[in-house]
């Protein structure tokens, strides 16, 4: 049954059911799927003394055309925040809190990279939650505007340099020695509040996300060196290439910003009705003393584009001999029924999908399979797919161009290679500086027609919300798996509660 294949580049629906291969072409020529919030972008700003001027004169610039001095296809022009998702964003946001600067600094320059990162990231966490409870202004949306040196000190492997480094407190011998109250808390009350900020990841984005989960608070992080970049006249070669994705840029914000308000900006055209896309997310529990103990979620994908994100149990998931990832039986089979249940909440006729795939990079073992059938009803079908990067296998083309977006090799009914990267004739280009390496798919459990998982697969590479691209490498039911992953265990979550949808994690 071998075969070379040619998929059909999925289109996207906009406003007033128009297609488009392109969402920035369908957003110019015809607006958002969602007509958006007649008020337009709600927003909130935290930020310093410096940086929420900054973040003012940035939207004020949004409202006009963004073009490129030396126009590339692959980066259309543009048109304007208001022409292009029929919506206001006044420059003037709600609610603005300024954080202390010399205070900021004193936090991001301490020496303890854990309490470094948990004394910053409280600085604008307490500042929103503070500001949701005593403010008659709710924003929809919060932008934590930070200067450049919070995005280099608060991150795993940030260094403070000497001339901006404070010393640290210390109350334990070693960041082990506070780990150790997170399973075992202390008697004394002062030394278990003393040790939370090594329960937390020391990664700013991360821990910030994770901390306002309970809150539900959808935040949009933006540092000041890019609001100046695109701004003011470049300084140096990387302000200058920054620059040149100005359109880029504005794209990507303005998109995030309208979904994140609660808008869709589009939806695939086409796609089957009933249809449901579920992709595991595992993340090891770097708190346990255990080494197979893993946090496992899975992001679940609508037929109408709608994200949704589920915390299930942390468990030994991890198997130390094939370094793979598998729940049991009843861990597997509790997160497909916390998933069926929020389908069906979200659907009108109130019923079950009539197909579910759950998408992974491994194969899904007997015991954790026979979970997943039992949580759906007889009406659902299940199809299990593991998806992975594959660079064993390359495709040449006579000629200049790469391999189209789209190229599929298809081995057998249950096994294909699918180029997702490649040459895309919209753009005159491929969006890449090596040759292209494709995704390998398995049909490793269920029934369905291969084509159909590639085409579906193609399809999914285009809902990423966080960006405005024309596609990406991967579907979104594992694009952002690293990155919900990082959320979910950058600190202790609170246990329950309704699942969260997507946009509060990206």
């Amino acid at each position: 049954m071998r075969k070379l294949l040619k998929l059909d580049e999925p289109c996207l629906l906009f406003q007033h059911d128009q297609a488009m291969e392109d969402p920035r072409d369908g957003l110019t020529l015809f607006g958002p799927l969602d007509e958006g919030k007649p008020y337009g972008i709600r927003a909130g700003v935290v930020g310093t003394r410096s940086g929420i001027p900054k973040f003012k004169a940035w939207v004020e610039w949004l409202q006009r055309p963004v073009r490129l001095q030396n126009p590339v296809l692959a980066r259309p022009p543009f048109p304007g925040f208001e022409a292009a998702f029929r919506v206001p964003w006044h420059s003037a946001p709600i609610l603005t809190i300024e954080v202390d600067e010399d205070e900021l600094k004193a936090k991001t320059g301490l020496d303890d990279r854990h309490q470094r990162v948990f004394q910053t990231v409280e600085l604008f966490s307490k500042a929103i939650i503070d500001a949701i409870r005593d403010e008659e202004s709710k924003p929809d949306v919060w932008f934590v505007v930070i200067p450049d040196y919070v995005r280099r000190y608060c991150r795993p492997e940030g260094i403070v340099a000497p001339e901006d480094r404070y010393e640290s407190q210390r109350f334990f011998k070693s960041a082990k020695q506070a780990k150790a109250l997170y399973q075992s808390p202390s008697l004394f009350s002062e030394a278990n509040e003393a040790a939370e900020p090594y329960f937390f990841k020391e990664h700013f984005r991360n821990q910030l996300k994770a901390r306002l989960l309970e809150h539900r608070v959808s935040t949009q992080i933006l540092r000041e060196g890019t609001l100046e970049n695109i701004i003011f006249t470049p300084q140096n070669a990387r302000e200058a290439g920054l620059m040149k994705m100005q359109s880029q840029i504005a794209w990507n914000v303005a998109t995030t910003a309208f979904y994140k308000t609660g808008g869709r900006p589009w939806k695939v055209n086409g796609i089957r009705k009933g249809v449901c896309y579920i992709g595991l997310v595992y993340k090891k529990d770097q708190r346990s003393v255990d080494n197979r103990m893993a946090c496992c979620g899975a992001q679940m994908f609508l037929d109408s584009g709608d994200g949704v994100v589920f915390k299930g149990a942390v468990g030994p998931w991890h198997d130390t001999t094939t370094r793979d990832f598998h729940l049991n039986r009843r861990a597997a089979h509790d997160l497909i029924a916390m998933a069926i249940k929020s389908y069906r909440e979200r659907r009108p006729d109130k019923r079950p999908p009539e197909e579910l795939f759950i998408h992974g990079k491994t194969t899904f073992n007997d015991d954790e399979w026979a979970g997943f059938r039992e949580a759906a009803p007889s009406e659902t079908s299940i199809v299990g797919v593991k998806i992975r990067d594959d660079s064993s296998l390359k495709l040449f083309r006579i000629g200049d161009t790469p391999v189209l977006r789209g190229t599929a090799f298809v081995r057998n009914p249950r096994n294909a290679t699918v180029w997702t990267r490649g040459w895309t004739p919209r753009l005159g280009t491929y969006p890449g500086l090596e040759v292209p390496n494709p995704l390998s798919v398995e049909i490793c459990r269920g029934a369905a027609s291969i084509e159909t998982v590639l085409i579906d697969i193609m399809a999914l590479t285009k809902l990423n919300y966080n960006a405005c691209l024309f596609a990406d490498g991967a579907p979104i039911t594992l694009k952002f798996a690293n990155a919900v992953g990082e959320v979910l265990t950058a600190g202790p979550i609170p246990s329950g509660g309704a699942p969260l949808p997507f946009m509060y994690y990206i």
